[in-house]
């Protein structure tokens, strides 16, 4: 392991972007032509798009710390965009559903101050170490010191998986950290070696724990697992956990800025009761919730709640067949969002695409914050490969629909 401590250097920060304030967001919107196309502006039902692309994958390259995978999450030029125009270095950014921690991540990249929510309390473990970094040569002191001699476990659902030898070294892993987690000994060291490796729990490549699988960021049921063996006769491998933990760290922390001593507040609980957050200390929001029921983030995480000792069916994450039942689990976030961020606040409320486009929840999102302390200033829309405005609403014009952000853009008054 120790050939792999070389060459980190920390990273140099990117030099900030003009701050414009919620009050010519909407100028910026309109006049934006960073990538050569003009804005559309559209009214349809009363609720006013700004068309274009804002931002793509190539716009820039992502800081490395990113590079956690996790089910339905947006990307970091998402909430960058945002940040950027719509805050101060200092300025506090907030993301009631966190997931992985994209927002707030960022949000610290770019030397604001990180809020950080969601009922799932896997969120904060996989945020906290990101914020706070080890240095690698710490990583691989602590590895050396846990006893990787476990009894392994005889249950068939994990030997889909793993290996003996490999599931032996999952097992004493994740033993020693339950066990330090019990005695309030975690400390940053393990707390960075537990985040990563939850996420190298499942995968489809020799960088994970497993066998070949379904992506990392979604864990299939053992009977699954038992079936794509079958289908491609592979058996699981054995693995070296320490390596593969050393290995992948190297590369989250290989553009590592100074974070210097940021301010951090995160916490597990449902987004409409945070009372853990104090009253106005919000500038902005950039969140995107769950999208009715579309994505099964406890079937999806089933592997990385158990290695945490999180039961993941006592996780009450919000699921709903109804669109009115998802637009009244809105309005509840925004009555408490109304209480967090400040006068002048923004908030950018991400709901991507469903059913086809058959359902647009931005106009469920409008009707969830009516009578509410918040000004619509709009729809952002952002479209990934610029065609015609109408493929945004499903219209058929002979090509596929493109894939889009639907924000919700709102400011406290």
């Amino acid at each position: 392991m120790t050939d792999l401590l070389e060459n980190i250097k920390p990273a140099k920060q990117a030099a900030p972007q003009t701050f414009i304030g919620s009050k010519g967001l909407e100028a910026n919107l309109i006049s934006f032509d960073e990538f050569g196309a003009t804005t559309q502006v559209v009214e349809d039902q009363g609720i006013k798009y700004f068309v274009n692309e804002y931002w793509t994958s190539r716009q820039r390259q992502a800081n490395r710390l990113h590079e956690i995978s996790y089910r339905a999450c947006f990307k970091p030029q998402l909430p960058e965009f945002f940040i950027s125009r719509l805050t101060r270095k200092g300025g506090s950014v907030y993301d009631p559903f966190m997931g992985r921690g994209t927002t707030p991540l960022q949000a610290a990249l770019m030397g604001r101050r990180p809020i950080g929510n969601d009922i799932n309390p896997l969120s904060v473990m996989l945020l906290r170490p990101r914020l706070t970094p080890p240095s690698l040569h710490e990583i691989h002191t602590r590895l050396q010191t846990i006893s990787w001699d476990s009894k392994v476990d005889t249950n068939e659902d994990l030997r889909a998986f793993y290996s003996v030898e490999t599931l032996r070294q999952v097992l004493s892993l994740r033993e020693y950290l339950l066990q330090r987690d019990r005695v309030g000994q975690i400390d940053h060291v393990d707390d960075w070696i537990r985040m990563v490796a939850i996420n190298r729990l499942t995968g489809h490549s020799a960088g994970f724990f497993s066998v070949y699988t379904l992506p990392p960021n979604q864990a299939c049921s053992a009977d699954r697992q038992r079936k794509i063996n079958e289908k491609r006769d592979q058996t699981p491998p054995d693995r070296d956990v320490a390596n593969i933990i050393l290995k992948k760290s190297k590369s989250l922390l290989s553009q590592l800025p100074d974070l210097g001593s940021i301010d951090v507040l995160l916490g597990s609980a449902p987004a409409s009761m945070t009372p853990y957050i104090p009253d106005s200390s919000v500038d902005l929001v950039v969140t995107s919730p769950p999208f009715l029921d579309v994505v099964q983030y406890a079937k999806d995480n089933w592997l990385r709640c158990w290695f945490a000792g999180i039961d993941a069916d006592a996780v009450p994450i919000s699921m709903h067949k109804k669109v009115e039942d998802w637009e009244a689990f809105v309005r509840d976030t925004f009555v408490e969002l109304a209480r967090l961020v400040k006068e002048g606040g923004t908030v950018a409320f991400e709901v991507g695409e469903v059913r086809n486009k058959s359902i647009l929840l931005e106009r469920n999102v409008v009707n969830a914050i009516e009578g509410l302390p918040f000004d619509i200033l709009g729809v952002l829309l952002n479209e990934q490969e610029f065609t015609k405005t109408a493929n945004c609403w499903g219209v058929t014009n002979g090509k596929r629909g493109t894939n889009s952000n639907r924000i919700v853009i709102a400011t406290r008054r």
